[in-house]
């Protein structure tokens, strides 16, 4: 994905052009503009109040500057010993659980390959960002691979979501799990609203996503003609959907082969544990904090206030598995630091951030905590006013009928 974090350096190797409706990244120091009430230290008026929709005291320079430089180093031979092991590890399980066979293992081996899946995902969203390498062709190659062998398509997918790191925070221009206005969310029939919101039916919602995109937004990853692409990028999505054609015939072929029951346990059920997890754990990078966070329009959006919104969060010993993708803030304003340094990064900028920066509650092994985080944003955040440049998720108190939902 060729956007960046630092507006002055915006080379993501495939050079491929935004759309011209995506809006502009702003400048670095736009974000740093004094406000009534601020002292000019991380939002904290005399009160000691924080405002998180208030424009931040720094630059998004000032952020950079805290960082180490060797935390922007890519290093392509560490990038693909992960890629080594990830991959040794999808086929070692799968032969592990082919050999076994039996019902014990099963669910065991669903739960661990669907993670690894998610895993290869990381890797190829590090490819689609840039952070893989310095190489154009080998990010390009790597992405689609690892990409393609989970039915995702590479340059559809990547350029979607550097439309979401542009614009994330903007309530109309963001892209994945953007907010809905009341106008349309009140245009929704009862089954989509349930579907939208119910755990854990918003978390199928990935397959889908990439054929038909999000209510209120039209076009497909697969099609070069789709509102999501320019002119010329039609032949990077040609080439991502070739690719992904080909893995669903090479799908069925092994279908034929080893029987289709054999090809769901090895590779459907799993496929649809890895579509929960990135929409798991998408969704709770952006929402489910405890603390309202702001959306907005206008002028009041600017990239360094809207990278401001997302939230790290911890996932215990899956941290590792998923390359830190957990740590996501910094990710998001400088999404050209490789995922080996993030963790380093973000410890060098939280000085810095001050209070918008939203320390994550820390998970055990397993982050069954998020579970949580996830059903109780699912009942409280369902839709934004249609006016306003800073506004916030309201709640329908008539979707679930609960009254704890009334009383949220």
């Amino acid at each position: 994905m060729p956007e960046s974090g630092a507006p002055t350096d915006r080379d993501w190797g495939l050079k491929v052009s935004a759309p011209a409706r995506v809006a502009p990244v702003e400048d670095e120091d736009s974000g740093a503009k004094k406000i009534n009430g601020v002292n000019g230290i991380n939002g904290v008026d005399k009160e000691d109040k924080f405002d998180p929709g208030a424009p931040p005291p720094f630059r998004l320079a000032d952020i950079r500057a805290a960082i180490p430089k060797h935390c922007w180093i890519k290093d392509p031979w560490r990038s693909m010993s992960y890629v080594l092991r990830d991959v040794v590890v999808v086929f070692g399980l799968a032969a592990a659980a082919a050999y076994l066979n039996n019902w014990v293992v099963w669910p065991l081996y669903w739960a661990a390959q669907g993670t690894m899946f998610w895993a290869l995902f990381v890797l190829g969203h590090d490819c689609g960002h840039g952070s893989f390498s310095n190489n154009p062709k080998l990010n390009s190659v790597v992405g689609h691979f690892l990409h393609s062998s989970i039915l995702v398509p590479y340059h559809g997918w990547r350029i979607s979501h550097r439309t979401h790191h542009q614009n994330h925070g903007h309530v109309e221009n963001d892209e994945s799990w953007h907010p809905l206005t009341e106008k349309i969310y009140r245009t929704l029939d009862d089954s989509t609203r349930t579907l939208r919101f119910m755990v854990p039916f918003p978390m199928f919602a990935y397959p889908f996503y990439l054929w038909s995109r999000s209510p209120g937004k039209t076009g497909s990853h697969f099609h070069p003609d789709s509102d999501l692409f320019a002119p010329n990028e039609r032949k990077d999505v040609i080439t991502s959907t070739v690719c992904w054609v080909a893995m669903v015939a090479l799908l069925v072929g092994l279908s034929c082969v080893i029987g289709p029951v054999q090809m769901l346990k090895l590779y459907g059920v799993p496929y649809w544990i890895f579509v929960m997890w990135l929409d798991i754990v998408t969704y709770l990078h952006h929402h489910g904090h405890e603390d309202k966070l702001p959306w907005y329009r206008g002028k009041e959006w600017n990239y360094l206030r809207g990278g401001l919104t997302t939230l790290d969060r911890d996932y215990g010993w899956i941290n590792n598995i998923h390359h830190d993708i957990g740590t996501h803030v910094i990710h998001h304003l400088f999404p050209q630091i490789p995922h080996y340094h993030l963790v380093e990064a973000t410890k060098a900028a939280k000085p810095v951030l001050g209070k918008y920066y939203r320390e994550p509650r820390k998970s055990w092994h397993l982050p069954f905590h998020l579970i949580g985080d996830l059903i109780g944003s699912m009942r409280r955040d369902h839709y934004v006013s249609d006016t306003g440049d800073v506004v916030y998720y309201q709640t329908d108190p008539e979707l679930f009928g609960s009254s704890k939902t009334k009383s949220a």
